[in-house]
This record gives C-alpha cells, structure tokens and sequence, in this order.
C-alpha cells in the first residue's frame, strides 16, 4: 500500500514537471532576471555597475525618462476601457442573451476582431486616419464637416483618443463575448419568476442578471485594466509614442530605453514596476468586487 502511495505521487510529479519547468522558464525566471538588472546601470554589452535603488529613484523624478507621463496614458486607456468599453459590451451580451433574430450571426460578426493580428488592425486603422485620402477625413468633407478633419495621429490633443478607438474595436466583442456567456447561463426560472411579478425587461438586467454574472464583470475588469497597462503592440504600430510622447504608455518607454538609449538597468526597471502595477491593479479591483458582494 505504501509502495503505491509512492508510485502514485511520483507519477503525479513526473506529469506536472513539464509545466513546472515551462512555468518557470517562461515566467519566473524572465521576471526575476529583470528584478535582478534593475540593481544595475548596465547597457547590455559591457559590465554591469551596482547602483541599488537609483534607478528606481530616477524612473520617478526625472521629467527625461517621462514614466509618469507614460503611466497616466496607460491609465486613462484603463479609465476609458472601464467606463466605456466593457458597458458597451455588457449592453450587447446582455441584448443578444434576450435570444434575438440572427443571434448567432452578430456574435461572430463582433468578436471577428479579436481574431486579426493587432499589426494587421494598426495598418488598417493608418488608412483610415490617413489626412489625405483617409476614409475618416474624406467623410467628414463629403459632409461638409471639412473644420472637424485633421491629422488624427499627429494631433498631440487627439492622438491618444485616436489610438483608443482601434482598441474598443477589437476587444468589445471580446468581453462581450464573455459576458454573453454569464447571461447565457442565469436560470430561465429566475427571470420568468421576475417577469411574473411584474418587472421590466430593465429590472431583470439590473436586479438579476448583472448580479449574478458580476464574477464575469470583475474578470472583464481586471481584463481591461492589466491590458490598458500593457498595450504595446497596436501604439506602437499607429504611433510609437509620438507625437512629442503624447501616446507614449510604459511598453514603448520600455522599448525605447532597451533598444534605442541602450539603458538595459532602466528598461528592466519600468518591466518590474509593470508587473507590479498589473498584480497591484488585480488585487485592488478583485477586492472591490469582495467587498460590493
């Protein structure tokens, strides 16, 4: 009996060893690593100098390295993601949980841009915002709204406005999707049992069906709060930070200090604090949801 104890755990060993091992190479050693490099000032050839805490020191007082420039984009991305995009979402999952004619085909229809590649959405959202033959300028011409036309990624008061828009394009149909689910899955029962006591389609999506998918919300939340932290990939295609930094979100600081200013102390430095800020943000959001509950 014992024996087969024994063979039994080292069979459950030898099966979860890969993912440890791939958990650990892929995840934890990259974070360490970078924890370790932002003791430095080290410019990814030569040898490394100790300098403790200085570059922490530095990432949020020097007006030149502009993180907190950076890291106030990245959270009005959040604020505009929180209060904009995912109402819109649960607006829609909660309108095709209803069962409505070609249900199935508006499903696919919104999440279809979750599924093209973010650089081929960057390109195409360049088109539209082109000043000189973009479908965006050349509409509100043919409008007569020709004052209202302008270089949308080069206007430093509408840039970050202007990359957001991409960003709600591609993902409302994510979260939506996800919260569709959550609808989808709340007892006929329940609403029939509210329809019956004389509530309105609006009651039942306030009182029944939100409380019950909040766990679904707080997921979308917490979604959209660590993925406004971390864009990169779509910014950097529309605008690399620019103009004079006015989309620069901490990715592309990160980016520009690793390769571009060969700063590789500092660039390790802003991925920590990312890491930290996304578990931080988590924590804090999953437990404003606990206590509301």
């Amino acid at each position: 009996m014992k024996q087969k104890k024994i063979i039994n755990t080292l069979n459950i060993i030898a099966f979860l060893l890969p993912g440890l091992i791939l958990f650990i190479v892929v995840l934890i050693a990259p974070i360490a690593l970078s924890g370790y490099y932002s003791f430095f000032d080290w410019n990814g050839f030569g040898a490394k100098t100790f300098i403790g805490l200085d570059n922490y020191k530095e990432l949020f007082t020097s007006s030149a390295i502009g993180f907190l420039k950076a890291l106030r984009n990245s959270l009005l991305l959040a604020a505009l993601s929180v209060f904009l995009q995912l109402p819109l979402s649960l607006g829609l999952a909660l309108l095709l949980g209803k069962g409505i004619k070609g249900e199935r085909a508006f499903l696919s229809v919104y999440f279809m841009p979750v599924l093209i590649s973010t650089v081929v959405i960057g390109q195409l959202w360049l088109k539209i915002y082109n000043p000189s033959y973009g479908i965006l300028n050349v509409a509100l011409t043919k409008l007569g709204l020709e004052s209202l036309t302008r270089t949308w990624l080069g206007d430093v008061k509408v840039a970050l406005g202007a990359c957001f828009v991409p960003t709600l394009w591609q993902y409302v149909g994510y979260h939506m999707l996800l919260m569709y689910a959550g609808v989808k899955g709340v007892s006929p029962e329940l609403r029939e049992a509210a329809m019956i006591d004389g509530a309105t389609s609006w009651q039942v999506s306030r009182y029944i069906v939100i409380p019950v998918i909040k766990p679904i919300i707080k997921v979308s939340v917490i979604f959209a709060v660590t993925g406004s932290l971390k864009s990169f990939d779509l910014i950097y295609v529309l605008t690399n930070g620019g103009p004079l930094h006015a989309t620069e979100v901490p990715s592309t600081l990160m980016i520009n200090m690793l390769f571009l200013r060969n700063r590789y102390g500092m660039g390790s430095t802003i991925a920590v604090m990312l890491i930290f800020l996304c578990f931080a943000f988590a924590l804090l959001i999953n437990r404003a949801f606990k206590e509301e509950r």
